[in-house]
């Protein structure tokens, strides 16, 4: 089934941009303590730690929204497959019965 290798495509494209968006984050997150530790006084060094502990949790939000909305995505687009494949056996289903209709009035005349 092509739309399901689709949203199930949609889906790892999605896994592999958070993994790559949290590896991004603590990335930054150690950045920011690396400068933490060599920080000369105790503000400045608190301060940084508590940037990189924002960053972190706001990444992390980020990333969380980014797989919402991707797995959002994936199942609308299924929905829509579904739909539209339902939509096409009605479809096909209808000219068949107004044949029959049009073949039984032609024979009762």
């Amino acid at each position: 089934m092509a739309e399901a290798d689709l949203d199930t495509a949609i889906r790892q494209s999605a896994k592999v941009q958070n993994k790559s968006l949290m590896a991004a984050i603590r990335k930054r997150r150690d950045q920011i303590m690396a400068r933490a530790a060599k920080a000369k006084d105790r503000e400045s060094r608190d301060r940084l730690r508590q940037m990189a502990r924002s960053t972190m949790e706001l990444g992390a939000v980020a990333a969380r929204r980014l797989q919402n909305s991707a797995e959002i995505a994936a199942d609308a687009y299924a929905r829509a497959i579904r739909q539209a494949a339902d939509e096409a056996a009605k479809a096909a289903a209808k000219p068949a019965k107004k044949k029959d209709a049009g073949k039984r009035a032609e024979k009762s005349s």
